[in-house]
């Protein structure tokens, strides 16, 4: 491997890429003890005047001297500059133990904002932080958007990845990401990156601009920092492989509901019902049907705007007293789009006198309703609904509508938060800090072209090709037949109205906390035991605000479920200490003995009290060989959305249904499941696969919710030779399990147990077969909010569990010629379980992907950044290595997907960056992505969700834009 990426490198044209080959970044996990000085990675850039005591992310406890248990990997300023991010997801997105969540690669399943998920335990398990405190979240579910953090400012990124819950609250099951900003700040700073794909596309520009200044003979301090982002979006049409859609048997397809429509009566067993399409060269309806190519209209990368505003002052009014207040302010707009809207095979009441279709079509719609010929004619020659003879029949009706254009969606976010305080000391060894901060975040969703079903319904009652029965709203009649690929102006004006609603969320919270050490030494060591204790309050509120539209179940076309209006909150009370004890230092076999210990008592309004502790230690037989570990309990109370979201009718993945087409034909076990399910009998042969590889899904909120309990452990080697002067190296296990967890079961889960294996009726749990619930129609798991499909409600019966090593080597080399930097960080993943009842699956996701296997977990992950120093100029190489994957074994869902489909390859994915150093207020970095192009695989777009399979591949982990140039600069003065 060495040998050929030297040779590519040479073929290059560049011999520092050569000199410097394998990269990753200047982060990972950290000796604590030596924080101070490696968060100075960044010599040349404007330092950060920072007079208070430095506070690690996993403790509270402020004293420098004294060793925390938690591993803690930091991300600092010289990493950021390398890696020219816009964002603060691009920045600590791609650290090894951190899983992708949603991000400007999810188009379908994005709600417009970006999201942290530390090892893969969900994005409502973990904490994200600005120096130490909370931020108003995003999201009903307690998310805060990565996007509004203010890039400029970041000193750098501390993450806690074992655990954080006794020092900042029960929801750091998972960690934390504490982003640290600069103090103090004075002078200007100005800085603009723009970027383009080498595609020419996905132009992205960025720009901020810093003041500071300090006053009154330094004893205050206020800086600003407003900021400006764009991103333009990239869609999946300009990339090879997503122009066509795939299915994982390799064929091309696409989603049944195309043009022309399919319209479909179930009730007497039409043996075409499923492919009944309209011909216009005949007339009739035929039984074949065209597939749709949805793919082109997505985004690989969502468009974003985004402009933010903070500030920041602090004033010494006393001794030891200081005021401090900071503010921010962000709006940001998140683009999304998807293939046209339609008339996605719901459940539709069709009048036998619709004015655009022939006696022909009109007899086939009676031949599968049951209707008699008689009858049949009578409702054709009805020319009002008082008529007599006036029939409408229920029927199923997928049409693409092409003529509205791609359906839109924008999210525009609002953010707005306020802290005051005041700190200081109260003696020489031991500092207070009070403070309180409210915000609040409103994101706004407004969808344009996917049409209101009602108007829909409305239209197809017509008198004639110009006259609705109900004239209301400016009504014009739609033609879903005719020349078979139009539908008028006039009554696409008519029911394509604009819908969305609004989430709004709150924080308040107020801490006051003392830290310190006790007294000058310790009782045996020439260390203090240093301590912390507080108490916080914390109120959320949340509310959902939708117009009628849009909280309407099937009422806006295309859009899955409804989000129906409703608010909840609730408050909490805790107190907390934490202690470090030195026992043991510089005698014999142990150069320092120490002890840890946490708690924090909560009061939730919800759930009522709980407690979460901490206990480990650190041992060092000889300076520079430490062995540590943690073990930690958690109480997490379940969040707003998990206990007040309505329970609706959605969309989940769904590839391959048990029931559909000729499966069950001939097994009298598996026919009697779909039947018992709701699909007429009538039906069986006949019921359609899955539309676009999704199923309706029914969950919601749950009331009834208790509280999930997770315990969590590390231990690991610390080793900083002083034989080797510059070399770090951290090993660390780490083991975290959640139980009574607040999840959903994921669609396997009730259909192996059903189905079973072979999804052939013998499930080891029949009762499972009971959270299916099929269309009353065509026995599909489609449809309107008539069909439930997939029962997938929240329960406390989870169990969620994740083991692994982290591995950093981070070496320094002097040289005459300057410095080599040698910075690797790695993650094994030995286990990734999960069981949504004590019934289901304990399924491993370690190494697989599918749709209940997302994001993917590859075993192994590793970063390696080199760092070649030439005076004035810096070359850097970042060697991103993800060990490779398969296609989730279990069950039949993937039986025959093609064999280049069920794996993917080791990937390797390699990143340039020379910075140079014009003069000493001026610095100009250069950088190439993906430097040798690689290609995203091909595993076509029906094994996973739309949120990460899209496009036949994963973009959330794997690079689908390929190679792309950014280019920064820098000023300062």
């Amino acid at each position: 491997m060495t040998n050929t990426f030297y040779r590519t490198a040479l073929k290059a044209s560049t011999a520092l890429v050569a000199v410097a080959a394998f990269a990753a970044p200047g982060y990972a996990q950290v000796d604590e003890s030596a924080t101070a000085a490696q968060n100075q990675d960044s010599e040349n850039a404007t330092p950060a005047v920072v007079t208070d005591p430095i506070v690690i992310t996993g403790s509270r406890i402020s004293n420098p001297n004294l060793v925390q248990s938690s591993p803690v990997q930091v991300v600092g300023e010289n990493e950021a500059a390398l890696r020219q991010a816009t964002n603060a997801e691009e920045l600590i997105g791609e650290l090894p133990g951190i899983s992708p969540g949603i991000n400007s690669s999810v188009n379908n399943g994005s709600a417009g904002f970006s999201s942290l998920n530390l090892r893969n335990l969900g994005t409502n398990r973990n904490l994200v932080l600005l120096d130490g405190t909370r931020l108003v979240p995003t999201s009903l579910a307690g998310t805060v958007d990565l996007n509004i953090i203010p890039l400029a400012l970041i000193e750098r990124v501390e993450v806690v990845t074992g655990g954080a819950s006794s020092v900042y609250g029960a929801d750091a099951i998972s960690g934390v990401a504490n982003f640290v900003l600069k103090r103090d700040f004075s002078g200007a700073e100005i800085v603009g990156t723009t970027g383009i794909t080498e595609a020419g596309d996905g132009f992205r520009v960025r720009g901020d601009v810093t003041l500071g200044a300090n006053f009154d003979d330094g004893r205050g301090n206020a800086s600003m920092n407003v900021g400006y982002q764009k991103i333009d979006g990239v869609l999946q049409g300009n990339r090879s492989i997503s122009q066509d859609t795939f299915f994982y048997d390799g064929s091309e397809v696409g989603s049944g509901t195309a043009q022309p429509t399919r319209i479909t009566s179930l009730l007497d067993g039409d043996d075409n019902s499923s492919t009944n399409q309209y011909d216009p060269e005949t007339g009739q309806l035929v039984p074949t049907y065209n597939t749709y190519n949805f793919a082109p209209d997505n985004y690989f990368q969502t468009p974003l705007e985004r402009f933010n505003v903070f500030a920041d002052a602090h004033y010494e009014v006393a001794d030891n007293v200081e005021v401090y207040t900071r503010g921010m302010f962000t709006k940001s707009i998140v683009d999304l789009q998807l293939a046209p809207s339609g008339l996605f095979g719901d459940t539709w009441q069709f009048p036998l006198n619709n004015p655009f279709i022939n006696d022909t079509i009109r007899n086939q719609i009676c031949g599968g309703a049951g209707v008699s010929a008689a009858d049949c004619a009578a409702a054709g020659a009805a020319t009002d609904p008082t008529d007599d003879g006036y029939l409408e029949v229920p029927v199923t009706i997928n049409r693409r509508l092409i003529e509205m254009g791609p359906r839109q969606t924008r999210y525009t976010t609002n953010q707005f938060q306020i802290w005051t305080g005041v700190r200081g000391s109260l003696t020489d060894t031991i500092d207070y800090d009070v403070y309180a901060t409210y915000g609040e975040s409103d994101r706004r969703q407004n969808v344009t072209n996917w049409g209101l079903k009602s108007r829909v319904q409305q239209a197809l009652r017509a008198i004639d090709a110009d006259t609705c029965v109900d004239t209301s709203n400016g009504c014009s009649p739609i033609n879903l037949f005719g020349d078979g690929l139009s539908v008028s102006d006039e009554s696409i004006a008519f029911f394509n109205q604009p819908a969305g609603n609004t989430v709004q969320t709150t924080l308040f919270q107020a801490n006051a906390s003392l830290s310190g050490d006790l007294g000058e030494q310790g009782f045996l060591t020439d260390t203090p035991v240093g301590f912390a204790l507080g108490a916080e309050y914390r109120d959320y509120g949340a509310s959902q605000v939708s117009d009628v539209s849009f909280g309407t179940q099937d009422e806006v076309m295309g859009t899955g479920a409804p989000s129906p209006s409703f608010s909840g909150g609730y408050d909490v009370k805790e107190v907390f200490g934490e202690l470090i004890v030195p026992i043991l230092e510089d005698i014999p076999g142990i150069y320092s003995l120490t002890a840890e210990g946490g708690i924090r008592y909560s009061d939730y309004s919800n759930t009522g009290t709980s407690t979460t502790w901490k206990a480990g230690g650190t041992y060092e037989p000889f300076e520079g060989y430490r062995v540590r570990g943690i073990y930690q309990r958690a109480v997490r109370s379940p969040n707003i959305s998990e206990l007040f979201s309505p329970v609706v009718t959605g969309l989940t993945a769904l590839s391959t249904d048990p029931c559909a087409g000729s499966n069950p034909v001939g097994n009298a076990a598996l026919t009697a499941i779909c039947i018992a399910q709701g699909a007429p009998s009538s039906q069986i042969g006949n019921i359609p696969t899955p539309n676009a590889s999704q199923a309706n899904a029914t969950a919601g909120g749950n009331p009834d919710l208790d509280v999930e309990k997770a315990k969590s452990y590390t231990v690991g080697l610390v080793l900083q030779p002083p034989q080797v002067p510059g070399l770090a190296i951290t090993a660390d296990y780490y083991n975290i399990k959640v139980t009574d967890a607040i999840t959903n079961p994921t669609p396997g889960d009730i259909l192996v147990p059903c189905y079973g294996q072979n999804n052939d009726g013998q499930g080891s749990d029949p009762a499972a077969c009971q959270n299916i619930v099929r269309n009353p129609l065509n026995g599909s798991v489609n449809g309107g909010g008539d069909t439930p499909g997939l029962i997938l409600q929240l329960t406390n019966q989870g169990t969620i569990e994740t083991t692994g090593v982290d591995l950093r080597v981070a070496y320094s080399i002097p040289a005459s010629f300057g410095a080599v930097n040698f910075d690797f960080n790695g993650n094994w993943v030995d286990k990734l379980k999960f069981r949504a009842s004590p019934t289901s699956l304990n399924r491993e996701c370690v190494g697989y992907y599918s749709e209940n296997c997302e994001p993917i977990t590859p075993e192994y992950t590793f970063n390696f950044r080199t760092t070649l120093s030439l005076d004035a100029v810096d070359v850097s190489v970042l060697w991103t290595w993800l060990d490779g994957v398969d296609l989730e074994p279990i069950g039949a869902a993937y039986s025959g997907a093609l064999e280049e489909y069920r794996s993917i390859s080791a990937y390797n994915y390699f990143d340039l960056t020379a910075r140079f150093r014009a003069t000493e207020n001026f610095e100009l970095t250069a950088g190439v992505n993906n430097l040798f192009d690689k290609k995203p695989p091909l595993v076509s777009n029906y094994v996973g969700s739309s949120s990460y399979n899209s496009g036949n591949t994963y973009p959330t982990t794997y690079d689908a834009l390929g190679r792309r140039m950014s280019i920064t600069g820098r000023l300062t003065f």
